[in-house]
């Protein structure tokens, strides 16, 4: 994804929204003080590690994607920047090739070429079908929050996922192409496309089974594309025992581009996917949201000892997660070695993470005051206009001393 840009940059709308670049128009040296006196919001910043305006710093708020500074923390504890999740390919007797997924959230139609072209490597030439095991996430997986939309943002998390299970298709005269180069069209892509309007469509895959098998017509394409016959068909199941793995594949990317990538376009699929992935503990089948919010919970607690905190997803989604000023600002800072991972925005002044849902408008991140960059965030649970927090952002770039905004630091 890295070299062919098709494919995420059509996240930046779908997402969560990340909002428009930032506002500097009339009004935003005003903005500040307009969100000061919101009944529905809370706003910590810091200079120099002191607290210079603190507006309901304690109460417990809906963070939408601002979580998402959280999930990264306790991926970059739990694996190091510089992991890369793995998928394990297995040749039956049969000649069926067999795909263990272990959730990597980042399979990408790119991503499928070099596992292609590494299975050629290894001597594959021919397999008698395609065996998928997704049974490393719990098949009856339910993510608090997860509509039913065809949205992408609401895309079902699988064990084995191609394109965070969603497709992108053109269609235009009763006919459906693909819409991008890198990604063939598929039996399943073909028929989303035949029941949606003319034009161009990303749509998630909806259901678990529809996503895997997803996975193994592209898969069978691209071997086909490197020169390896697939014949007979696709199969849901769990892998045979007594299988040799004939190839560990590692992804082209570290944790530090899925961690960039997850915060740039608001991507609630590799958030899930790693909520999930932090409560394996070795037993590599079945993870489920239960599992994931306790594994979480032990890691909230050991590393900040919060009190009065909710997470019941990784991404945001849900508006039964809490977290107050405080606790997100404290996240902020335990994110500054890594701040170059949060999105660039387009003042230059600001390094941050929006959060958006209805009646919800957050924002997590850096501003740099007298060339330093300082810790904020502001959480705003009530309808509001769209950039207002963007607005904040570039007061808090450019107010000359916030310290006389709340004498004391508190307001």
């Amino acid at each position: 994804m890295m070299r062919h840009r098709p494919l995420l940059p059509l996240f930046l709308g779908i997402f969560l929204l990340l909002g428009p670049t930032l506002a500097t128009g009339a009004g935003s040296g005003d903005a500040l003080s307009r969100a000061l006196k919101l009944p529905k919001a809370s706003l910590m910043v810091e200079e120099r590690g002191r607290p210079v305006i603190s507006r309901h710093p304690d109460r417990a708020m809906v963070p939408a994607s601002t979580l998402k500074i959280l999930t990264a923390l306790a991926a970059i504890d739990r694996w190091g920047l510089d992991h890369r999740f793995h998928t394990d390919f297995y040749l039956g007797n049969d000649n069926r090739l067999w795909v263990k997924g272990y959730g990597d959230p980042y399979l990408v139609s790119e991503e499928l070429d070099l596992i292609a072209d590494a299975l050629k490597a290894h001597g594959v030439r021919k397999v008698a079908g395609i065996g998928m095991d997704d049974s490393y996430f719990d098949p009856d997986l339910a993510i608090s929050g997860r509509s039913s939309s065809n949205n992408p943002y609401d895309a079902p998390v699988t064990g084995l996922a191609a394109n965070f299970n969603t497709v992108n298709v053109v269609t235009r005269g009763g006919k459906v192409r693909s819409a991008e180069e890198q990604t063939p069209l598929t039996p399943m892509a073909r028929r989303f496309g035949q029941r949606l309007g003319a034009g161009t469509h990303r749509v998630n895959l909806k259901q678990r089974k529809k996503a895997v098998r997803y996975f193994g017509e592209l898969l069978s394409a691209k071997l086909g594309q490197a020169g390896i016959r697939v014949g007979g068909d696709l199969r849901n199941g769990t892998l045979p025992r007594g299988l040799k793995r004939i190839y560990r594949h590692r992804n082209s990317r570290d944790l530090r581009s899925v961690i960039a990538a997850m915060l740039e376009y608001s991507n609630n699929f590799i958030a899930n996917a790693l909520f999930l992935k932090l409560a394996d503990r070795g037993n590599d089948r079945g993870l489920n949201m239960s599992g994931a919010q306790r594994a979480f919970a032990r890691w909230v607690d050991r590393t900040f000892r919060w009190r009065g905190y909710r997470v019941q997803d990784g991404a945001g989604l849900s508006r039964g997660n809490r977290l107050s000023a405080r606790q997100l600002l404290e996240a902020v800072n335990a994110f500054a070695p890594h701040m170059t991972l949060l999105p660039k925005q387009k003042n230059a002044q600001v390094r941050a993470k929006t959060g958006t849902l209805r009646g919800v408008s957050c924002y997590a991140g850096f501003v740099k005051r007298s060339g330093r960059w300082e810790p904020f965030s502001l959480l705003i649970n009530q309808p509001v206009p769209h950039n207002l927090r963007l607005q904040v952002a570039n007061s808090l770039a450019n107010a000359p001393d916030l310290a006389r905004r709340c004498p004391g630091g508190s307001c």
